[in-house]
């Protein structure tokens, strides 16, 4: 086998064994740091009462009737929200977040489509809320019944709205809401005391959501309950944990390490919330505070909350605090100008970068940086293509210079092996000195094809995880470049009514990456053993399959690199003709 062959085998097998056992190794050289002590709050019965300075939220409001949507929304009072990125409404009833969609993100590539709603009140399907309030000892606090009353009937930018709510020993609770021109909202909780008596309160907040998403939970991308509980974000809690559910064979090789049931901690500030593959609802408490937060669930429904410390509040006094709520899209620039700008530690955490992360945000601002200079996503991985592939480029140049060097000792080479066949630890030392006496690096050519490696890699999560790239097109029938491709020749291009399954549908883009690779392989000198042959013959065919169901984006970027690499290689090989001489057997 010839060098350049075995790069390319030494290519896939590395790969492989970094997707497969990176998660293995992760777990045994790089420990997730220790987590504060964690405080097991099992779900139960929502209180009857009033409830102690020590209870936590509310316990979780399990609905089991769905009705449609727009009757649920028309029967309580709401303040409408109106934002550049969100349009929907706040229940009064409730003091509840619950009516949300996302303007720059459509359902669906077609031009009518509607935009994605994210949250949904309490007894539709699929319901998706945030609500915030107060716990407290001997207390009538506002529940999910109260209906509070609003000082404005829309909140936008700047203009924020105030809730209010009393009850009749003489407690005042208000909720100022304001929101940006994004995706984050800011929440004052202010409660005063006219009674006689001094009164303890615990300000909380919640998330509570229906359902199971779409979106598929892998060691590559967690999707899921997720949040920041002390030095770094926590992975390791999904849906079936909540559900009392033993974790299985994934989470047992590298994904959810958690218990079954719920799952609080003690921390101060931090943030938690549902993150979905684009979307993300986060609640973020006082980062100055310490508080209690976690994850719980009740059926299918589940819920992620905090509460902060008790304050004992005197008579004629006020006591507030304040906290932010995200819902939106997992846009990377804006989730990182919260994060520095907005002082959330670790909120760029709630995009699974990985390990690899210190390639991949490089990665993502370049290419983010094409796609704003030429307004196409797809000429933009192009272009990051070509940027790559010009950097690796002098360490191509060592790479056919060392193997040309390593095809000219062959001769050699071969003589010793013969000569000393009998004796393999003297054969191994001579074959050393020769290189040394030729200098040549055995290990020269690896160089572009380890590289190369995180590169892909890189490249595949921010692909995967890019809300940027989401419903972009490229050209004609490219119309999503995070989908694969749609149009297969299996059904005539969709003449015939029927879908084929998915592991025979290959797309047009994955065909053209077959033949790129065929031709890059054939471009390389022929080896001379037949069984080298036939496995490099079907090796480009192989691996078409094997791309067929990943993000065209992806693909795209592999046919530009493997047109780079025959041109790249043709000019090599006429600087260097004797690497196109066939290897002998002799």
């Amino acid at each position: 086998m010839n060098q350049e062959n075995r790069n390319m085998v030494l290519f896939l097998a590395i790969a492989a064994l970094i997707l497969v056992g990176w998660p293995i190794v992760s777990q045994s050289l790089f420990p997730q740091p220790k987590r504060p002590p964690i405080a097991r709050v099992l779900p139960g019965p929502a209180p009857t009462g009033p409830v102690t300075s020590n209870a936590t939220a509310p316990a979780v409001d399990a609905v089991k009737a769905t009705r449609d949507r727009a009757v649920v929304l028309a029967e309580t009072p709401r303040v409408a929200v109106i934002t550049p990125s969100l349009k929907g409404s706040i229940n009064l009833k409730g003091a509840r977040l619950d009516d949300l969609v996302l303007l720059r993100h459509a359902e669906t590539i077609k031009k009518n489509s509607p935009p994605v709603r994210l949250l949904s009140p309490s007894g539709t399907t699929h319901s998706y809320f945030a609500g915030f309030g107060w716990s407290g000892d001997g207390v009538a606090a506002p529940d999910k019944n109260s209906v509070w009353t609003a000082d404005a009937t829309t909140l936008t930018p700047g203009r924020p709205v105030t809730l209010s709510w009393a009850n009749p020993q003489g407690l005042r609770f208000q909720i100022k809401i304001a929101v940006d021109n994004d995706y984050l909202f800011t929440v004052e909780q202010i409660a005063g005391n006219g009674g006689t008596t001094p009164v303890t309160l615990r300000p909380y907040g919640l998330i509570s959501r229906t359902g199971v998403p779409t979106d598929i939970d892998t060691w590559v991308n967690h999707v899921g309950p997720i949040g920041v509980f002390g030095p770094g974000a926590n992975y390791d809690i999904g849906y079936p944990n909540l559900r009392g559910e033993e974790p299985g064979f994934f989470d047992a090789i590298g994904g959810t390490t958690a218990k079954a049931g719920a799952n609080y901690f003690d921390a101060k500030g931090g943030w938690l919330g549902f993150g979905d593959l684009y979307w993300l609802t986060a609640l973020i408490p006082d980062q100055g505070a310490q508080v209690h937060s976690g994850f719980r669930a009740s059926g299918d429904v589940f819920q992620a909350d905090y509460a902060s410390t008790p304050v004992k509040i005197a008579p004629g006094k006020t006591a507030s605090t304040s906290s932010r709520f995200f819902a939106g899209a997992k846009e990377v620039r804006l989730i990182d100008k919260y994060q520095d700008g907005g002082n959330i530690a670790n909120f760029d955490k709630a995009i699974d970068w990985g390990w690899f992360r210190i390639v991949e945000k490089p990665i993502f601002y370049y290419l983010d940086f094409l796609f704003r200079l030429v307004s196409n996503f797809g000429v933009a991985i192009i272009l990051l293509t070509v940027t790559i592939r010009g950097l690796l480029f002098p360490i191509a140049q060592r790479q056919f210079a060392s193997m040309a060097k390593m095809k000219a000792i062959q001769p050699k080479m071969k003589l010793l092996q013969e000569r000393y066949k009998d004796d393999k630890p003297r054969q191994q030392q001579e074959i050393m000195a020769l290189y040394k006496t030729e200098g040549v690096n055995p290990l020269g050519g690896c160089g572009p094809t380890l590289l190369q490696i995180p590169i892909m890699y890189a490249l595949y999560k921010v692909l995967l995880l890019s809300t940027e790239m989401r419903h972009q097109p490229f050209v004609l029938w490219i119309r999503d470049l995070a989908a694969p491709d749609p149009l297969t020749p299996i059904n005539l291009f969709g003449l015939l009514p029927f879908t084929p399954p998915v592991f025979i549908a290959i797309g047009i883009i994955p065909i053209m990456l077959g033949i790129s690779m065929y031709f890059q392989f054939k471009l390389n000198p022929a080896p001379m053993d037949e069984a080298q042959k036939q496995v490099f013959a079907i090796m480009p065919w192989m691996l078409m399959f094997v791309m067929a169901p990943f993000a065209v984006g992806l693909q795209l970027y592999w046919i530009t690199s493997n047109v780079l690499t025959i041109l790249q290689q043709r000019m090599l090989y006429a600087r260097h003709p004797e690497m196109l001489v066939p290897a002998t057997k002799k």
